[in-house]
């Protein structure tokens, strides 16, 4: 091996590097922006083609490759930043939680593999700056460098930044640096973070040149006071303390103050202080994110820097921003690209801000590492809280076997006693949380430091947590994993500000906030897998009801996914865990998020931000013409915010729309009222919409930008839908009904119609109109749909009892004239393999001359089967029939508990439209609180109309494809239109992993009563 073992050595975390500090980029100039650190004179970017050789062992390296005389056989160009899984080297690989090498710590597997990088540059010196150090931002697992045959040093931790002194190593002209990087260390074991494994220099590598004497760390810090602020900034010296003068620029570039360093006594870590004062100033905070430059000007180089004034404190369970309680209103964020993996570019982090600034997401967790030193600063410009955590997660550990006996409490105690509660890993662990800290702690984004995710707890995260609190006390913490401790001594939580829990139901955050006596939130909640989460608005009735409680993040903001080109169909082709033969995998775990692997959002993400919009009806009076609104804006008046627009439909049509006359001053928190005077028809069913929009331009929000909206109903003399009520009256008498019977079927027939009913079942087989069938297969009774992700944990136990393979059978069937019409009655059970019947049912068809068939269904479920996944009936129409109109919610995606991203309205659409294409297959598309829906094409219409509601999906694919098939681009369409009416769905939830669903969204009634009636038509061309 050519180089020592030091990745097994967890107390070797770093040879050669250079102390923490703060992330900044000097220049000789002032004005530098923080996106345009390339324009520096004192920045050399080394990232580009760098030539690569990869090998599957560390072993299998022999020659000393970073020997500028070593012929460097088998090296081909790799661009830098990247890793070399997504360049066809290596694999795949996903895990969630479980290590994916054998738990052993410090050791990794003996076959190591590694990437041998060379990289060619010409160094040309400075007579200004002559002393050079060498930045590594971003490298996983741990790397060696050498520069021109020498060694420079060696570093862990894979998202932070290392940085070494070359001054002496570099040479004018021509040099060659050399690193070696590893894909597992010791340090792997604290970054079992839930994403896809990967090797390689992901983020940028570059030189910094500096003064000989220059300054090397400053710590900013505010004090608010009445009337006015002082910025503190410390600072410590390289090669000397130089002369420091700091301006302090508003943000129309106006001087607000100006001040000379001066010694510092008795602080350990900083020799020197600046005190600027500013009068009445402007603060930060997420909705008017108001930023100062700061230049720190010293001789031969200028620091350009922004801050942001703020106030961050606790005040008994009440978390407060300037003194202000507040909600964060966030999710989750990995490094994540389909194409390019952790490797992400500036343009990609502010594409995924303006995705969450147009969808009413105030914070970020960086989960469960730093991101790239550019995010916090554009958490900064664009307003956006930041709970930035430390590269840290030992979940994996939590897998030491103990047997099958071992008690919950003794699996929390070995968990601990691996790394958190070790002092052999003592070291490593306050390492991680100090590279965290130093590198943000100039962010006034970073409103809160988090110690990492899952790693249970102990004496390694009480001395990050004493040490955090001691260095910084302007900003909170938070760290859940501290509830996963035992009984063996007494914790030290003292130094944890906020109380943090993941996935927690409502009633359990009810019960908490009985005894709370800290902040309390949800770092991570409502898991947004698949088609969900269906929870949002119940967390949010929770979060509203208590200042104590101060939000949430959702797990998580992006599906993971590696993008592998596109399918025979035209389909992006995206791989998700197992897919790469990886051994162990957690599948499509990685799925979850609000938006897809290339940023397509999900209904997921419309359901957030309808449920985070800035005001909410609290009451409207069509009498007085007074709406009452409430203000959920945590720091500006609404008017100053908000323009509104209303819009009253009847029966799925506008009947009147308009703007809101200027709105009320309603401050923050607060309630105001705004005219709005309406005329109402004498019936019908109407609703009130009333959306948001941005007042003005903020950073990434156009002036315009819709934020959300309200619906309400309001009531009329008559309150049900007309259209509905005329489609359900019998027409004309249209000639007497032939009954043909048979001793398996019913043969209706009128002057322009056939129908056959089964007797086996009580349903149509088939239904001919004007001699052409309206059914492809015959008619279903249907509780079956393909499981969402959110569904598995119930799922199992519907494949357990046979759910997919329940089919109607009936008893009896009987029928009668009833004047004109024909009365069809069925008895009969909805069975399934080997156990009894799942329900009974009795069932009355009413076929009346022009056509119509009018369902009454009533069933009664046994109470032993768990939730009914649905309940309705299926039919197959022509493929044809593909147009769809539909009265009810939409045009988004609805279920009884994810609905709060549609209103109701008339829409029209198409099957293949309103499929929602989830990666891995599942559930989708369905829209409830329908009145009516009419499929039609090729001449053929089919009208569902109801006198209740009802919900519907229209696909080209079945429920039996969407299970069987694990990717969207495997989806084969089954060549009929695929239309399913219910009387109910069960709930979304988010109960992979999260709570059970809600008992008032589940499909667990034991008597079900549905009207429908179905009208099939030939229409002309």
């Amino acid at each position: 091996m050519i180089v020592p073992r030091y990745y097994e050595d967890p107390h070797t975390l770093h040879v050669g590097t250079e102390p923490n500090r703060a992330y900044y980029i000097p220049a000789s100039f002032p004005g530098l922006k923080p996106d345009s650190r390339a324009e520096s004179d004192r920045f050399q970017l080394l990232s580009g083609m760098w030539q690569f050789h990869y090998y599957a062992s560390i072993y299998d390296l022999q020659t000393e490759f970073y020997d500028p005389a070593d012929p460097a056989r088998g090296f081909v160009p790799l661009p830098v930043p990247s890793v070399w899984q997504h360049n066809g080297y290596d694999w795949h690989h996903y895990t969630s939680l479980v290590y994916p090498f054998p738990l052993d710590p410090p050791y990794v597997p003996q076959d190591n593999p590694c990437g041998a990088y060379l990289c060619d540059f010409v160094y040309t010196p400075d007579p200004a700056a002559p002393r050079v150090y060498l930045n590594f931002e971003g490298v996983d697992s741990c790397f060696y460098v050498w520069l021109n045959g020498a060694f420079v040093g060696y570093s862990q931790v894979s998202h932070s930044t290392s940085e070494f002194d070359v001054t002496g190593r570099l040479v004018p002209g021509p040099n060659k640096l050399a690193v070696l990087v590893l894909k597992w260390c010791d340090g792997s074991y604290l970054e079992d973070q839930d994403k896809f494994r990967t090797s390689g220099i992901f983020r940028d590598v570059y030189l910094l040149k500096r003064p000989a004497a220059h300054i090397r760390d400053y710590f900013m810090t505010n004090t608010l006071r009445p009337g006015g602020a002082e910025l503190q900034i410390r600072m410590d010296f390289q090669g000397g303390p130089v002369p420091v003068t700091a301006r302090l620029l508003d943000s129309q570039g106006r001087e607000a103050a100006v001040a000379a360093a001066q010694p510092l006594a008795e602080d350990p870590l900083y020799t020197h202080q600046v005190c600027l004062t500013v009068d009445s100033p402007a603060l930060w905070n997420p909705e008017q994110p108001t930023l100062y430059t700061l230049l720190l000007e010293a001789p031969d180089e200028i620091i350009t820097d922004r801050w942001g004034f703020r106030e961050v404190r606790v005040e008994g369970v009440r978390l407060l921003l300037n003194g202000t309680p507040f909600k964060f209103r966030g999710v989750n964020r990995h490094d994540s690209d389909p194409v390019t993996g952790p490797a992400v570019s500036l343009e990609h982090m502010r594409r995924d801000l303006q995705l969450m600034k147009a969808n009413n997401i105030n914070a970020i967790r960086s989960s469960h590492y730093p991101n790239s030193p550019l995010f916090p600063q554009l958490c900064d410009q664009y307003g956006f809280l930041l709970i930035d955590e430390a590269d840290h997660e030992s979940h994996g550990a939590s897998r030491v076997h103990r047997g099958q006996d071992s008690t919950e409490e003794e699996r929390i105690r070995l968990w601990n006693q691996l790394l958190a509660d070790n002092p052999d890993w003592m070291e490593a662990s306050l390492d991680r949380t100090q590279r965290c800290i130093h590198r943000d702690k100039n962010r006034p984004s970073v409103v809160c430091w988090s110690m990492g995710n899952e790693c249970a707890y102990g004496c390694c995260f009480e001395a990050s947590l004493v040490w955090t609190k001691a260095f910084d006390p302007t900003r909170v913490t938070q760290y859940e994993s501290a509830q996963y401790h035992n009984n063996d001594r007494k914790y030290d939580f003292s130094n944890l500000d906020l109380f943090s829990h993941m996935y927690p139901s409502p009633a359990m955050m009810h019960d908490h906030m009985k005894t709370a006596d800290k902040p309390y939130i949800l770092c991570e909640y409502s898991h947004a897998m698949g088609n969900g989460p269906g929870d949002l608005e119940d967390y949010w009735q929770v979060f509203q009801t208590y200042e104590g409680i101060c939000g949430g993040f959702v797990w998580e903001w992006c599906d993971h996914a590696v993008y592998k080109g596109q399918a025979d169909n035209g389909q992006p082709i995206f791989w998700y865990g197992g897919d790469h033969g990886e051994y162990p995998h957690d599948g499509n775990f990685c799925m979850n998020g609000l938006v897809g692997p290339d940023r397509t959002p999900h209904v997921g993400l419309m359901e957030f931000k309808n449920v985070n919009r800035p005001a909410r009806i609290a009451a409207y009076d069509p009498a007085s013409g007074q709406l009452r609104l409430h203000n959920y804006l945590d720091f500006t008046n609404l008017q100053d915010a908000v323009t509104a627009a209303y819009t009253l439909t009847c029966d799925g049509v506008c009947i009147a729309e308009g703007p809101l006359d200027p709105l009320s001053s309603i401050p923050p928190h607060g309630e105001g009222v705004a005219a709005l005077s309406l005329t109402l028809p004498a019936r019908g069913r109407c609703h009130l919409r009333v959306t948001y929009f941005s007042k003005q331009a903020h950073p990434l929000l156009p002036a315009g930008a819709e934020l959300g909206f309200d619906e309400i109903p309001l009531p009329t003399a008559d309150s049900r839908n007309q259209t509905a009520l005329a489609l359900l009256e019998t027409l004309p008498n249209d000639g007497p009904l032939e009954i043909t019977e048979t001793s398996a079927a019913l043969l209706l027939t009128g002057s322009r119609f056939t129908y056959e009913l089964d007797k086996r079942t009580g349903l149509f087989r088939q239904l001919i109109v004007e001699g052409r069938p309206l059914l492809d297969r015959p008619m279903e009774l249907n509780i079956w749909r393909a499981p969402t992700d959110n569904d598995r944990p119930m799922a199992e136990h519907w494949f357990a009892l046979h759910y997919p393979h329940a089919h109607p059978r009936a008893y009896t069937v009987s029928h009668d004239r009833v004047g004109q019409a024909v009365e069809i009655r069925c008895h009969g059970s909805l069975s399934i393999p080997v156990h009894q019947p799942l329900l009974r049912y009795d069932l009355i068809w009413t076929v009346t001359t022009d056509g119509a068939l009018t369902l009454h269904l009533q069933a009664h479920r046994d109470p032993a089967y768990p939730t009914l996944p649905r309940f309705g009936l299926r039919l197959f129409l022509p493929k044809a029939m593909e147009q769809v109109r539909y009265c009810g919610l939409g045009p988004t995606e609805n279920y009884v508990d994810k609905r709060r991203a549609a209103y109701h309205g008339l829409f029209e659409t198409t099957t293949a439209a309103l499929h929602e294409d989830y990666i891995c297959p599942q559930e989708n598309g369905a829209h409830g609180d329908c009145c009516y829906v009419i499929l039609s094409g090729d001449g053929l219409r089919l009208t569902a109309v109801s006198p209740g509601s009802f919900s519907f999906n229209a696909s080209p694919y079945t429920q039996e494809e969407l299970t069987a098939k694990a990717h969207n681009y495997e989806l084969e369409p089954c060549g009929s239109t695929v239309l399913c009416l219910d009387y109910a769905h069960n709930g979304i939830g988010s109960s992979i992993c999260g709570p059970e669903l809600l008992p008032q969204y589940r499909l667990d009634a034991q008597d079900l009563t549905f009207d429908l009636r179905l009208i099939p038509e030939q229409i002309n061309q």
